[in-house]
């Protein structure tokens, strides 16, 4: 690192610190490069490449996740909420947590809350597979070894929703990936909530096609965050729906295939599972 990284290393730290330290004053962007010296133009652009997401954006994940800890306190209302969080009023609180969470204050307080929820267990090519749906979509899907640890992980996602051990037409539809040719499959749907940042990692892995592969920083490239490699393998780390969304297909720069939640065994596997398939269609 030369001499500018580190100037520039150090004011992004402060920034951050500042930010982190002040969020209760929800200090705007003129403010945040004030106090880091630098004109808002160029702090914007700076700290936006070094954080990989926008001083804004930053603020909102801090004040999002000081929201969520007051609501996990039963007695805590909304305005709560918002006014410990330094928002004006309850609107704000609804606007962030839906740009962030993609659900509602409301929704996050109640765990999941009147949210019917279908799962079921089936066998796929590369071990048991559990799979979950609402009338929306997929919303989970998963390998596991042992059903009750893997119906404990998803009600961890879900606290409050109303489960039932049910194989539903939308589930069918996704697990016929593993049997026929995904080309002739009826759209499959998905109901999932996520950060901006990552939805649109998800996006991206879902166009990578089958029997290919990218890099982490293939895919913070193509979300305009070249510097972001790391922000790409925690929002891939989050995937909530196993090879669906194939994040099985992201490996390292170096060629190596790197790590996989489901673990790294299955996904050289997978990876191996799909080149078969390509070559044999070609």
């Amino acid at each position: 690192m030369n001499e500018q990284e580190s100037i520039n290393y150090n004011r992004i730290a402060e920034a951050i610190d500042y930010i982190k330290q002040n969020f209760k004053e929800q200090p705007n962007l003129d403010v945040v490069a004030e106090k880091v010296h630098l004109s808002p133009f160029h702090f914007q652009r700076l700290f936006t490449d070094w954080a990989g997401v926008s001083p804004k954006k930053f603020l909102q994940y801090i004040s999002v996740e000081h929201a969520k800890q007051l609501l996990q306190d039963k007695q805590a209302t909304l305005f709560d909420a918002a006014f410990d969080t330094g928002l004006s009023g309850t609107s704000r609180l609804h606007d962030l947590f839906i740009n962030i969470e993609g659900m509602t204050p409301a929704e996050y307080k109640n765990g999941g809350k009147n949210l019917f929820i279908n799962y079921s267990f089936a066998e796929s090519p590369f071990g048991n597979i559990m799979v979950a749906s609402t009338n929306k979509g997929i919303c989970h899907l998963a390998f596991f070894e042992e059903e009750r640890q893997a119906f404990e992980i998803l009600q961890t996602h879900f606290p409050n929703a109303i489960f039932k051990q049910k194989l539903d037409i939308i589930q069918q539809n996704a697990l016929f990936i593993f049997t026929q040719d995904w080309q002739k499959l009826q759209q499959v749907k998905l109901h999932l909530k996520g950060t901006d940042f990552q939805l649109k990692v998800w996006e991206i892995l879902l166009k990578i096609p089958m029997g290919q592969l990218a890099t982490y920083g293939t895919i913070a490239g193509q979300i305009n965050n070249p510097n972001a490699s790391r922000a790409v393998g925690t929002a891939i780390g989050s995937n909530p729906v196993a090879f669906l969304i194939p994040c099985h297909r992201v490996i390292q720069s170096t060629g190596t295939f790197g790590g996989y939640m489901w673990g790294a065994t299955r996904k050289t596997a997978i990876i191996g599972w799909e080149a078969a398939k390509v070559y044999a269609s070609n």
